[in-house]
Formats: structure tokens, C-alpha cells, sequence
């Protein structure tokens, strides 16, 4: 019977999908280890520096021209990174050489790139391995197996960072402490945070004995995790409590009584408690890798948004399985997918990889930008952080010249908190006032300063009203200010 309830919803999901929100979550992971994503080019003269900047940018300008609003920049690989760190070293995808810098801060880039087209950057930070032998050993002296012996393990051909031992958390705490007391990231995002896949037989036998305390392996295990999770969350949080803290967990939490995990599960198989985690108030989103269809995907996609305590369940697409040498879905897979992440009011949809997205495999991301995604979105707002909406931007004054260019200023707005500087977002429409709920009349957002200039495409592109909100970086926005179009003057309201 419960077979038949899914399969009858699945049915129905075009029919009842809801319109596109204002609020959603738009995200895409950029892979840089071995380049999947990017660099596909070697950054080691002036031209290929640049030749490098502008493959980034192209995705960028590719994601924004779709709506997206989130993107999920690989930051750590394999024990190295992606920015100038003082603890682990370059990746040698950028230079071809193992802690080179390719000339520029691709994580500086790609946060600046990301903000001047009003998307967050969120840094994707793989947490607990460290690669093959070879990886290790390419890395040298370098390596954190050679720098911190004690909290790192091998296990199967490959090394592993021990989340049994105390340091563990520590370490990795120091990486994210450089990364967002550094960079203007709007996230930490750890993927991997999990022991190997059916570990049963990792080399943690003396940390157990050590540590253990009366528990049965597989619950120390979820707790060492749990541990690393909260103790993270709260570091960032002190730092910056704007930066959104996330995981990618495996995409099926455990068996639901709609449906068998058939033993592949977060809590069983990896040892990770991530409705654990969102119970206890110490993850801001999830991205639950979801890349199954059919009844592997829809029940556990309830059971994630059921115990999500209010967070943000943004469940992560398998686009990849579009392509043929992968799994060959059809789009409608990932169609009815989406139409069911709106329809029971889930957060968002991360898509897993861009570059599914830029070779518009099955006509995914045509379809993205011509109905799913058509108006943009802002992001959802994080209640359990900070519900004070910033004061209204003031004085908003619009001058068109001759050609149909609309400049916009106003007087900044204040937030509660100093170090939060409101962004701002500009809606637009020939009915005034502008209805500010509405998400086709989103121009902008992410906008910093004071002032902005629209320039239409098109005629019909050009409208007669404009107004302003403020946002902060918890989400929250204030009421609109409006103002009338006076064409060749300013006319504030």
C-alpha cells in the first residue's frame, strides 16, 4: 500500500507543485579536486593565471544567468587546499606543482566573484580523508600524516584523520578558524565528515579502550562525530555567527517505516547522527546526498525535512547520473525530484556536479533557467540565529537617462549587529507599489553600497517603479522602501 501512495504522489507531483518561492536555496558544488569542475588549466604565467580566473567566472556567469544563488567552492581536498594556508598546502591542480601558488587566492577569488553576482560562497572543506598512499606521499613533509602522526590512520590503501582522537577536532577546528576569520564566506560546508563506508574494521581499537567509557563501538563512533560537529559549529559561531555550518551526510539517515535504507544509511554504515545533529541546534542546513530516484529518494527525503528541527534540509541531486557513462536517468528523474522538494516545503536543491550544469546534460540546465528557476530566489532566513530585521534603507531616489539606464540611491540601513553590514536587494515592476513578495520582480540582491544601476537588456525589460529592502546575513529583510520612476529625475517616496 505505502508502494502505491508514493507512486500515486509522484504522479500527481506536477500537477500540485507549488509556484516558485521567494525564498529557496539554489546551490551547485564546484569540484576542484583532480579539476572535475575547475581549473581545467594550469595557472603558471601571467596568461594562464588569467586563462584560469576566466573558466571560474564562466561558471559563475553561467550559474547566475540560471538564478542560482549558492555555491559550494571546494576549499579542502585530500589533506590540501585551495588558499593560502599556513597549515596545509596548495593543491598542485592549480600549478601542477604540490604548494605552489598559482598567483592569486582562488578562494578569495571565487568568495569576491561569487558576491559581486548576489551569490553566497560557501567553503566546501572535505573533512576526515586524506587520500590514497600516493596522494600522501605527494604531499611530503607537508602532510598532516607527517605533521600530526597521532590523529591521522591508515585503512585500506588509503589514510584517514582518526575522529576517535581528541586532536581531531582540534585540527580540523584550526583549518576552519583560518578559513573564516580570514574570508568573507557566507558558509563551512564538510563533506566526509563519516568514518569509511562499513568500517567495522578501522584501526581504532586503542582509542576505543581509551576513550570509550562503556559504550558499544558503533555509539562511541557516532559520538567522536557528534563531538566534531558541535565543537566546530560553536568555533565558527564565535567567530562569525552569521557563517552558515553544514554537512553533506549520506542521503538515507536510516530505515524509515515507509521504506528500507537496505543497510546503506547515515547512522549504521558511517556512523553519522545528522538528525541527531539538527535535534541538538548544532548544523544550520543539511545536504543529504540523495542520488537515488524512484522510493530511495522520496521517503527519506520526508524523513530528513520531518526531523529537521526547523533547519534547512537542502537535499543534494545526483544530476551527474544524467549523463550515460553515469546511470543515463531521464530529466524527468530530477524533475519530479525538484517538484517534490517545493512541494513539501523543503529548503532548497544542491546539484551535484557543475559541470553537468555547464554541458547542459539532458537540457538540465535549460530547463533550470526556463522554468524551474525562471525568478530568482533569495535565500532562506535562519530564525534559531537572529529574527531583528535591519532598519528600512531611506531616501531611495531613481534617475533614467535617455537610453533606459536607472540609477538607484538611498541611505543605507542599520542592523543590530555592527559587523553586519545589510545587503541590499532591488525589485522592480510597472505597478507600483512593487509587490516585494513577489520573486519575478527581483532584479538584484546581494547588493553592497548604496547605490545601483539598472541597465535593461531590452525595451520591455525597463520598468516605472522600483524598491529597496535591506537583508542581513541570517536572511532576515526589511520592509521595502518604495519609489516612483521619474523619467530623467529623482523622485523618492
Amino acid at each position: 500500500m505505502r508502494f502505491y501512495l508514493f507512486a500515486l504522489l509522484l504522479f500527481l507531483l506536477p500537477i500540485v507543485a507549488k509556484a516558485q518561492p521567494k525564498h529557496e536555496v539554489r546551490a551547485a558544488w564546484i569540484t576542484t579536486a583532480y579539476g572535475l569542475d575547475w581549473p581545467k588549466n594550469k595557472a603558471t604565467t601571467p596568461t594562464s593565471i588569467q586563462r584560469q580566473k576566466e573558466e571560474l567566472i564562466k561558471i559563475l556567469d553561467k550559474l547566475k544567468a540560471a538564478n542560482f544563488n549558492t555555491v559550494l567552492f571546494q576549499t579542502r581536498m585530500r589533506g590540501d587546499v585551495s588558499y593560502r594556508s599556513e597549515i596545509e598546502p596548495y593543491s598542485s591542480i592549480f600549478t601542477g606543482t604540490v604548494g605552489q601558488s598559482p598567483g592569486y587566492d582562488p578562494l578569495a577569488f571565487a568568495i569576491s566573484e561569487c558576491h559581486k553576482r548576489g551569490m553566497e560562497c560557501h567553503a566546501w572543506m572535505v573533512a576526515i580523508p586524506l587520500g590514497s598512499k600516493r596522494q600522501v606521499a605527494s604531499l611530503g613533509s607537508r602532510s598532516v600524516t607527517q605533521k600530526m602522526k597521532d590523529i591521522c590512520v591508515p585503512y585500506k590503501n588509503e589514510y584517514f584523520l582518526n575522529p576517535g582522537h581528541p586532536a581531531t577536532k582540534e585540527y580540523l577546528m584550526k583549518l576552519t578558524r583560518e578559513v573564516v576569520s580570514r574570508y568573507d564566506v557566507d558558509g563551512v560546508h564538510y563533506d566526509y565528515l563519516r568514518y569509511p563506508e562499513y568500517a567495522k574494521n578501522f584501526p581504532d581499537s586503542y582509542d576505543f579502550k581509551r576513550y570509550g567509557k562503556g559504550r558499544s563501538l558503533a555509539q562511541w563512533r557516532r559520538d567522536n562525530l557528534t563531538d566534531i560537529v558541535r565543537y566546530i559549529y560553536k568555533g565558527v559561531k564565535e567567530i562569525k555567527p552569521w557563517v552558515k555550518v553544514s554537512t553533506c551526510p549520506v542521503g538515507k539517515y536510516k530505515d524509515t517505516s515507509r521504506y528500507p535504507s537496505r543497510g546503506w544509511n547515515a547512522f549504521d554504515a558511517v556512523y553519522q547522527d545528522p538528525q541527531g545533529w539538527m535535534s541538538e541546534g548544532i548544523q544550520d542546513q543539511i545536504y543529504p546526498m540523495m542520488y537515488f530516484r524512484g522510493n530511495h529518494f522520496y521517503p527519506f527525503a520526508l524523513d530528513w525535512q520531518e526531523q529537521s528541527n526547523g533547519r534547512q534540509v537542502i537535499p543534494g541531486l545526483g544530476i551527474y547520473f544524467l549523463h550515460p557513462s553515469e546511470g543515463e536517468w531521464s530529466r524527468d528523474e530530477i524533475e519530479r525530484q525538484m517538484h517534490f522538494i517545493r512541494s513539501q516545503g523543503m529548503a532548497g536543491e544542491g546539484h551535484y556536479r557543475v559541470e553537468f550544469l555547464m554541458n547542459n546534460t539532458q537540457e538540465l540546465y535549460d530547463d533550470l533557467t526556463e522554468t524551474f528557476y525562471r525568478y530568482p530566489a533569495l535565500q532562506p532566513p535562519m530564525p534559531w540565529l537572529d529574527k531583528i530585521v535591519p532598519t528600512p534603507p531611506a531616501s531611495v531616489k531613481t534617475t533614467t537617462d535617455s537610453n533606459g539606464i536607472t540609477t538607484l540611491t538611498w541611505k543605507a540601513s542599520k542592523d543590530n549587529d555592527p559587523r553586519n553590514a545589510p545587503r541590499y536587494v532591488i525589485y522592480a515592476s510597472d505597478e507600483y507599489p512593487v509587490d516585494t513578495n513577489n520573486p519575478k520582480n527581483i532584479v538584484a540582491q546581494g547588493v553592497r553600497g548604496t547605490t545601483f544601476t539598472y541597465t535593461p537588456i531590452y525595451p520591455w525589460e525597463s520598468f516605472d517603479h522600483f524598491a529597496v529592502t535591506a537583508t542581513d546575513r541570517y536572511g532576515n529583510e526589511s520592509r521595502a522602501t518604495q519609489s516612483r520612476q521619474t523619467r530623467g529625475n529623482g523622485c523618492a517616496h
